[in-house]
């Protein structure tokens, strides 16, 4: 089975200081990894992260997805299987169901459908009950607010994840309702693979079986939690 994404010397520049963020990075991630990465404020991790979801593009080097390159044209597919979501999510006016059903609106989704029954489902494995889906948006918590960033991702059942620090602003309880969800969508596919930015050990231990470091723009040491 070839990897999902692959980057070869993948550089990422801040060309107003001209100040490399991104040491050249070759990176493989297979399917079914669950990989984590830890390091200091300011050490790339959500730098890498970004390039990888194409977000920022890449200064030099390349990304493949599925052995291949991603032309300018594929970017809006690539988004659509490569998911990033961050710390602060962005939600719409409305109630949690029209921040679900917004996706569906969207030109890459327009072929796909609202499926109640899938996100009930999802919902029940953050502890939500059905009800949720009538809250107001503007009245959630920060925790209840990334459960419905994480919920409308997951129901567009992406191949990958890239999850930077989505926990880092939650207080405990919402961030085992944010990991629940990430192991019920493991546990749906074990071709899916998983990034996942934390300073949390403890958490990187829990949520990853490939620990790995960023310190100055360096990626380093696989090693099985």
């Amino acid at each position: 089975m070839s990897a999902l994404i692959e980057t070869r010397a993948l550089t990422r520049q801040d060309e107003r200081r001209q100040v490399l963020l991104l040491q050249p990075t070759d990176f493989i991630l297979n399917p079914s990894d669950r990989i984590s990465i830890t390091g200091a404020s300011g050490s790339g991790k959500s730098v890498f992260l970004r390039a990888l979801a194409l977000l920022d593009a890449p200064t030099s080097g390349q990304i493949l997805w599925n052995g291949q390159p991603i032309s300018n044209a594929e970017i809006p597919h690539y988004r659509c299987h490569i998911s990033y979501l961050s710390q602060r999510p962005a939600l719409i006016e409305g109630t949690v169901e029209d921040n679900l059903r917004f996706p569906f609106s969207l030109k890459t989704s327009r072929k796909r459908s609202f499926d109640l029954k899938a996100v009930t489902t999802l919902l029940g494995h953050a502890g939500k009950a059905p009800d949720f889906l009538a809250k107001n948006a503007a009245d959630l918590s920060g925790g209840e607010s990334q459960v419905v960033s994480l919920i409308r991702t997951l129901q567009l059942n992406p191949e990958v994840l890239l999850l930077d620090e989505p926990t880092a602003a939650l207080d405990p309880t919402s961030s085992r309702e944010v990991e629940a969800l990430i192991d019920a969508w493991f546990a749906g596919d074990n071709a899916r693979a998983c990034i996942w930015v934390s300073h949390d050990l403890d958490q990187a231990q829990r949520m990853s079986r490939i620990h790995l470091h960023m310190n100055a723009g360096v990626l380093s040491g696989a090693t099985q939690p």
